[in-house]
């Protein structure tokens, strides 16, 4: 029965790596506002983004889905976990991680307040050169 459980968990993971709007989190590569600043993107192209992480990048995602959210440009439309194995000590033993996939989704207000955003920005650029 695991071997089946394992089986679907892998079909399911092969499947999902190629969506286009899906951001892998890493707590150690990128900056938070980096990841912030690509999901406002990805919103923009695609509606809503997918953010992932594993293990310790975790807190990582949640901190970067509530900055979006109490900045009122996106709403949460799932939240999945699960536990995923992986080969990462050197005797190449099983460990397992933990896992968070949260899907955020476009606010009625966001392409509103990005405009407003950008506006603000080349406000501040006209400034500083002017």
């Amino acid at each position: 029965m695991e071997e089946i459980v394992q089986g679907v968990n892998n079909i399911n993971l092969t499947a999902d790596s190629h969506k286009k709007n899906r951001i892998q989190v890493s707590n150690t590569k990128k900056p938070l506002f980096f990841y912030v600043n690509l999901a406002k993107r990805y919103m923009q192209q695609y509606n809503e983004v997918e953010l992932s992480a594993l293990g310790m990048a975790i807190a990582t995602v949640v901190t970067i889905a509530e900055i979006l959210k109490n900045n009122g440009l996106a709403v949460e439309k799932k939240i999945t976990t699960s536990t995923v194995d992986m080969n990462e000590d050197m005797r190449g033993r099983p460990v397992q991680k933990a896992k968070i996939e949260i899907l955020l989704g476009k606010t009625e207000k966001f392409d509103e307040l990005m405009a407003a955003s950008a506006e603000e920005r080349d406000m501040a650029d006209g400034e500083v050169q002017g």
